[in-house]
């Protein structure tokens, strides 16, 4: 190292490294969620549509060169776009789970206690059975 250091006629210095500061990101708000939402949407809904002019491509194709690896494309095309229809479905569902999750309130009973004998307890008991 030394000889390094006369060669290149430099002095050693000591850097310090600076601590990699990250910052949390902030929670999700509504407009986040209402935002990437919509986001989604548009892009499910644009791929559900170029996937449909895609298969009426490919179909038209394979009529005309009666090739199955045109039908089998056009087979790939069609799943394509039944599972983004299904994704479309399924962001609708998580939406409303998200929305659901957000009003749910719950109500928690602690150190719940009955004043009363063994046999007042055995009928209120017997009663609720009933």
């Amino acid at each position: 190292m030394k000889q390094l250091d006369k060669a290149f006629n430099i002095t050693p210095e000591v850097v310090k490294e600076k601590p990699v500061v990250r910052e949390k990101p902030d929670r999700l708000t509504k407009n986040d969620v209402e935002k990437d939402y919509d986001y989604t949407r548009g892009n499910l809904y644009s791929i559900i549509e170029k996937g449909q002019e895609a298969i009426d491509g490919i179909l038209e194709l394979a009529q005309e060169t009666e090739q199955p690896r045109a039908y089998e494309v056009a087979g790939q095309l069609i799943k394509s776009v039944s599972d983004a229809t299904d994704k479309l479905m399924d962001l609708q569902k998580k939406l409303k789970d998200v929305e659901e999750e957000k009003t749910k309130t719950t109500n928690v009973t602690n150190n719940a206690l009955f004043v009363g004998s063994t046999s007042d307890l055995a009928k209120l008991i017997k009663q609720q059975n009933q």
